[in-house]
């Protein structure tokens, strides 16, 4: 592009959108496209927006313009169950899931991609629940053109999609509540609504409940029953560590493998992951009945689309995994467990 004079103008195409803000109205628009040949008539809506200089398109095969740039990225930025925006509009492309699922983004490439400072890709944390045409990442040059060769650097490290949604693969659990209080009718059980409402929000069916007391055997055996009909069991009750706790050791009995017992997020420390075979089995603490999140919520998303958390995953909750307490909880639209 080259810069002209306004009094120069007339009969060149515009090489860049001219956008329009009018606070009254509350709206931003865009009053010139780029390709836009500039008329006569176009000069003083032009000055009226302060634009005493205009730059022009010429053409030249060093450079890409910003829509260029956005119309080649955005398909090798889209993996599986990502959609994005049909034409740039003011040199940006969007994307979006189309399904509900477990949004992933390959951070390590997304830094190195942000690191070459033409470009602008900006996304919404990795692991994060989504829904069908949610936003989670947004494309485009910052100058209005750039050298080809940083194009060339940025398909270089889109050699695979970046961005992609998984679709939850969990469609049926159980809730075993465990508990001599619970058991007896002493107290009301609070968990099986609690729960289930969160399982439910995942579009996973709840098809079994129990109550049990605290017995060790009689845990195992009902954890053993409930994988015939469940690929996901949630054991409650029994995870702390008071001595007399029998839940993590009935689950052990039951063939459930734990990459370790508890997390380091707050609340929610005695959540206990395992899985046996490929059914998924949790001990829930009783912060879960006592806070709206906890780890629970955390890792709930990344269970529910099949994933396996490792022990690094674990380890790493530590960052970010201190709940900030909030009077009214907006999670997950909060920095709360975003590092998993």
């Amino acid at each position: 592009m080259i810069k002209v004079s306004l009094s120069e103008a007339e009969g060149q195409v515009l090489g860049h959108d001219i956008t329009e803000v009018a606070l009254d109205k509350r709206c931003k628009k865009v009053a010139f496209a780029r390709g836009h040949v500039i008329r006569k008539e176009d000069l003083p809506v032009l000055e009226r927006l302060g634009k005493n200089n205009i730059f022009v398109w010429e053409g030249d095969e060093q450079e890409v313009h910003e829509d260029d740039a956005a119309r080649l990225l955005a398909p090798l930025i889209a993996g599986r169950n990502i959609r994005y925006d049909p034409a740039p509009k003011e040199g940006k492309i969007s994307f979006y899931s189309t399904c509900q699922g477990l949004f992933e983004v390959d951070v390590e490439r997304l830094e190195r991609i942000n690191r070459l400072g033409i470009p602008s890709l900006p996304t919404i944390h990795t692991h994060f629940p989504v829904w069908a045409d949610k936003q989670v990442a947004a494309f485009r040059i910052i100058p209005l053109c750039c050298p080809r060769e940083t194009i060339e650097s940025i398909r270089l490290l889109l050699d695979r999609p970046l961005l992609s949604v998984l679709p939850y693969a969990v469609e049926t659990a159980g809730i075993l509540v465990t508990g001599n209080e619970v058991y007896s009718g002493r107290i009301l059980d609070g968990f099986v609504p609690r729960l289930s409402r969160k399982l439910s929000r995942l579009g996973i069916r709840l098809v079994r409940t129990q109550t049990l007391p605290d017995d060790r055997d009689q845990i195992r055996k009902a954890i053993e029953t409930c994988r015939s009909s469940c690929q996901m069991i949630l054991v409650t009750g029994g995870t702390s560590v008071d001595p007399d706790d029998v839940t993590v050791a009935a689950m052990r009995d039951a063939g459930v493998v734990f990459p370790r017992q508890g997390n380091p997020i707050q609340p929610g420390n005695n959540l206990t992951i395992g899985h046996a075979g490929s059914t998924v089995v949790c001990a829930i603490p009783a912060a879960a009945l006592h806070f709206e999140t906890t780890a629970f919520d955390i890792f709930l998303p990344r269970l529910a689309a099949g994933q396996r958390i490792l022990p690094e995953d674990i380890a790493k909750a530590g960052h970010g995994g201190l709940c900030h307490f909030c009077g009214t909880c907006n999670y997950p639209n909060c920095p709360f467990g975003r590092s998993v």
